[in-house]
């Protein structure tokens, strides 16, 4: 038995970019950012994932994801090679994206 399930609370880092490979089938990627502290201190680092969403939660994404909404994901981990226009070789490790929830959007500053 194998298990590839990837849970990951984050912001999403710029709107998402829709592309329709297929008639009436949406596929949208996007990016989202996760922050982990540090023992006590108040270092935080912070990593970038790289969402893949087809069909209905493409067209969710496409409605009302925008950039800082803070989402819910799971899904699986899927790594792909390919060429550049430079012909150098890059590997790619994205997560599937199964199912979503959107948690509202980051707080923003108040105007001054």
């Amino acid at each position: 038995m194998s298990v590839n399930k990837v849970i990951l609370l984050g912001y999403v880092g710029s709107d998402p970019e829709i592309r329709y490979p297929e008639k009436d089938r949406p596929v949208a990627t996007l990016s989202l950012a996760t922050n982990e502290r540090y023992g006590n201190s108040s270092t935080e680092i912070t990593e970038w994932h790289s969402l893949v969403m087809g069909g209905q939660n493409a067209a969710l994404a496409e409605k009302y994801i925008r950039k800082g909404t803070r989402l819910y994901v799971e899904g699986r981990l899927r790594t792909r090679e390919y060429e550049d226009r430079m012909k150098i070789h890059r590997r790619k490790t994205e997560i599937i994206v199964d199912k979503i929830e959107m948690l509202g959007r980051k707080s923003e500053p108040p105007a001054q």
